[in-house]
């Protein structure tokens, strides 16, 4: 199967770093909302709490449920007492990690002391592409995390949390995300409520957003179209909501790329699909039928959405605006249109919205 050749540099913006959010807004519905219609074309400027107003009852809203666990962690290397940094990106088995690792020297049998949880040390198992390690804890970490555990923040925002739970979603329930679902930061209960008032389903799925969040993009996951690999998992009581709602005529809202990317895997799943086959079958001719059923899964995803995927989950998409040339710029771009997506970012940035994680939002109708 020939794939159309796709260049992050396309997906390059200029961004002043005073438009980078260090705050979160508050209340957390008074962000603000940039609306772009993929029809015409045309951009308004409203606020998160308007939402509803592009909702009927006959659509459904779907969240990710996944909960950040505080996985920064200070440790110190010995014999020698040097400092390291564990930045937790995915639980393997037993007391095995998959970690970022920031130090010295950390090579394959390097032994940590944990700090905060006294005769708690890890050792390294295997040492992978940069600073990616394989790690083992000598007793669970779990239940050391919230006392000594730090929120593992992205690199551009410069100032701690207050409060934690600001970075977590107001639904997060299911533990092991090491980044938030951040379009998800903007719901309060009561907006929620109201959505539900409205006769809007609301329904949940499950990614867990691992190491790659925290990593440049290389060539080679553009060349095969495959990401790393992410827990994701999709309910049958969840995919059977969504499958009547299609079959209504109703659209599917994603919030979130993660909520995509797990909904567009579920109808995947439906076809078929052998998991080894997952990424590139989504490039492959959509199915003639007006809706694509979903099937409830529970595997690991790498899908990586560009230009070329073939949609048949996901109708309208709530997201916050996202770094230049990421894999996410290349989602969005694939689902909006690379060169409305650019104008409407080049908008944003005039109108003064607030970028990344902390930041303000879009819904892609």
């Amino acid at each position: 199967m020939s794939l159309p050749t796709v260049h992050p540099e396309d997906f390059d913006y200029e961004l002043p770093p005073e438009r980078i959010a260090q705050t979160a807004a508050e209340p957390r519905d008074s962000a603000r909302l940039l609306v772009i219609h993929r029809s015409s074309g045309e951009l308004q400027h409203r606020t998160f709490r308007d939402l509803p107003q592009y909702l009927t009852p006959n659509d459904a809203l779907v969240l990710n449920q996944t909960r950040v666990i505080p996985a920064r962690l200070h440790a110190r290397k010995q014999p020698s007492g040097g400092a390291v940094e564990i930045l937790l990106a995915q639980k393997l088995d037993g007391e095995r990690w998959l970690a970022l690792l920031g130090g010295k020297r950390l090579t394959v049998g390097a032994r940590l002391s944990v700090e905060g949880a006294p005769n708690l040390e890890a050792e390294v198992l295997e040492v992978r592409e940069g600073a990616q390690r394989v790690i083992q804890f000598s007793a669970p970490i779990e239940p050391h995390l919230n006392a000594i555990g730090e929120m593992p923040l992205p690199p551009y925002i410069h100032q701690k949390l207050s409060d934690p739970e600001r970075y977590q979603t107001v639904y997060s329930r299911t533990e092991g995300s090491a980044a938030a679902p951040t379009a998800g930061l903007h719901f309060t209960p009561e907006l929620l409520l109201s959505i539900r008032a409205l006769g809007v389903p609301i329904l949940y799925c499950t990614l867990h957003v691992g190491l790659g969040t925290f990593l440049p993009l290389r060539d080679d996951q553009i060349a095969a179209r495959r990401l790393h690999p992410e827990y994701a998992e999709l309910s049958a009581e969840a995919a059977r909501a969504l499958n009547e709602v299609k079959l209504r005529g109703g659209r599917i809202f994603a919030v979130g790329t993660t909520t995509a990317r797990t909904l567009e895997t579920a109808a995947l799943c439906a076809l078929g699909t052998p998991p080894e086959r997952l990424h590139l079958a989504g490039y492959e001719a959509a199915d003639r039928c007006p809706w694509q059923p979903l099937s409830a899964f529970q595997t690991q995803t790498e899908l990586f959405i560009m230009n070329g995927f073939q949609f048949r989950a996901v109708d309208a998409l709530v997201t916050n605006f996202h770094l230049p040339k990421s894999s996410l710029m290349m989602l969005v771009g694939a689902f909006a249109g690379r060169e409305l997506i650019l104008r409407a970012y080049q908008t944003a940035v005039r109108e003064n919205y607030r970028f990344y994680s902390l930041g303000d939002a879009t819904l892609i109708l």
